[in-house]
């Protein structure tokens, strides 16, 4: 397996703005017109291709980035759009880009004409407990997807009723999927029953769906954290990105193995 040394790229730049090249460091980061810097590198660091968090962002400031981004790597994201901004790219960029918007999620993926993602063998379970988590678990889903994996999902499978589970989660056992995500608000017990039923790592989403004390994630989020079923992890409330990001980077490292072993 190749060992990649993360620090490379920041070193290299180091060195080329010490010997008074001004622009050594253009190839890890991108200044828009305004106070956003880009991090174009962070896919070949990383693993987790940059996105941009568009919620409190100005949506031309939205734009410049992901037209950027989509320049430079070939596909661009930007999640938690408001509205003016979805029309806003539908406007300016669709002659230009392939526009994707997964209204759902307010997620927006632009991507230069032909271009794909690369596909890398990953498979990752996305399980929402009830159709108030679906925007939140489609995050996981359209990220999961953004990083090469096949994604296989089921909505409204919660311990409300119980039985839903049996077919979707079986379908996912039988894709041999690398992990799972699942989404769930109100008491959040999902994620607990099925890191107790699967030989995968679970990720638990809490999500800010419920009623009363504890209604906005913080009922979700305690009892996944007070899981007794070993095998699961949780992210913060609503953080459908990052559910999506790790569950990738857990899914891409078994494939790499998978695809190192088929070679061996």
């Amino acid at each position: 397996m190749t060992v990649i040394d993360p620090f490379m790229d920041l070193r290299n730049a180091i060195d080329e703005m010490s010997a008074g090249d001004v622009d050594g460091a253009q190839y890890i980061s991108h200044q828009t017109q305004t106070n956003t810097r880009l991090d174009l590198q962070r896919k070949t660091r990383a693993g987790i291709p940059e996105m941009i968090h568009a919620e409190r962002k100005q949506p031309e400031e939205v734009i410049r980035s992901l037209v950027a981004l989509a320049d430079t790597n070939g596909r661009a994201i930007a999640s938690r759009c408001p509205d003016i901004t979805i029309e806003l790219a539908r406007a300016r960029l669709t002659d230009s880009y392939d526009v994707t918007v997964h209204e759902i999620a307010r997620l927006v993926v632009v991507a230069q004409h032909h271009t794909p993602v690369q596909q890398t063998g990953g498979r990752v379970g996305v399980l929402s407990a009830g159709s108030s988590d679906a925007p939140i678990a489609t995050e996981a889903v359209v990220i999961a997807g953004e990083m090469g994996c096949s994604v296989f999902e089921a909505r409204d499978v919660g311990v409300a009723g119980l039985h839903r589970l049996v077919e979707p989660l079986g379908r996912m056992v039988a894709a041999q999927v690398d992990v799972i995500v699942v989404a769930a608000g109100m008491d959040g017990a999902l994620p607990s029953v099925v890191a107790g039923l699967v030989a995968v790592p679970v990720i638990g989403l809490p999500t800010s769906v419920g009623y009363g004390a504890g209604g906005e994630g913080t009922a979700a989020l305690l009892a996944m954290l007070q899981t007794c079923a070993p095998g699961l992890v949780v992210v913060n409330i609503d953080n459908g990105v990052g559910a999506g990001s790790t569950a990738a980077l857990f899914a891409n490292r078994v494939a790499a193995a998978r695809r190192a072993d088929q070679r061996a």
